[in-house]
């Protein structure tokens, strides 16, 4: 649950904080978003926003989609995507409204969503991460090879879904509670430290976590070694007076 964004993967890049700590980030470039419908429960059975992002030229799109973009009185997009919100989150929102970076804040953790980079046709041990087996003791043929897959005369068939060479990559994956680290608006930008799915250019999918972490503002390494050392550090006006009077008679 929860309004998102989709933008592009632009590349990964370091940014430096206050104490020259080396932070890798991923640059993630949003395109424009407009809302194109509201489902609601009575109409269409669920409560959802739908968005188009991207910007593409008329005569790319057909009869059809350009009709629907037109209803809505918005520019045709590359795409429809939609979000499932509650009521809560679907207040203020209405069809044409545009969704930018203003969304989120520095600090918030985020989940992000794309297809990861395709790797082809792979080996067990390289898509699974079986170990290999013997380099000698007469195995000349079988380094890599997957071992025993099928049982005896009972059932004496191969199980749906073992573990075998195949395609890696190429899927729908998520990466949760991802920290944004800065925010360029002018440069419809937006920087996520760490990696995220996919290869430069791809879409990707940006939503509040589902994790219960609230957003905070993040702190410098510098500023928290500070605030713990005002913490620990025992403070003299704490002291009772006769007590600051014994020590001093105790001086003397």
């Amino acid at each position: 649950m929860g309004m998102g964004i989709i933008g592009q993967k632009a590349g990964m890049t370091r940014i430096f904080d206050s104490t020259g700590i080396s932070v890798p980030v991923t640059a993630i470039s949003v395109s424009p978003t407009q809302i194109t419908q509201i489902k609601t429960l009575e109409k269409d059975g669920y409560k959802a926003v739908q968005v188009s992002y991207g910007q593409k030229k008329e005569s790319k799109v057909n009869k059809a989609v350009l009709g629907h973009y037109k209803k809505a009185a918005v520019s045709p997009g590359k795409g429809l995507m939609e979000f499932r919100l509650n009521d809560k989150e679907m207040e203020g929102l209405e069809i044409g409204k545009s969704i930018d970076l203003s969304l989120f804040k520095v600090g918030e953790h985020v989940d992000i969503t794309g297809t990861t980079l395709g790797k082809g046709f792979q080996g067990g041990v390289k898509r699974h991460h079986f170990a290999t087996q013997d380099a000698t003791h007469g195995n000349s043929l079988s380094h890599r090879a997957l071992g025993a897959t099928g049982q005896c005369q009972d059932p004496g068939r191969v199980f749906k879904g073992k573990k075998m060479a195949g395609q890696l990559g190429n899927v729908r994956n998520t990466i949760q509670n991802l920290v944004i680290v800065k925010i360029l608006l002018d440069d419809n930008t937006i920087l996520v430290k760490g990696s995220i799915p996919g290869h430069d250019g791809s879409n990707v999918i940006i939503k509040p976590t589902r994790k219960k972490y609230t957003p905070r503002e993040i702190l410098t390494i510098e500023e928290t070694v500070v605030e713990e050392a005002k913490a620990a550090a025992p403070s003299k006006e704490s002291k009772p007076a006769e007590n600051v009077k014994a020590e001093e008679g105790t001086k003397e």
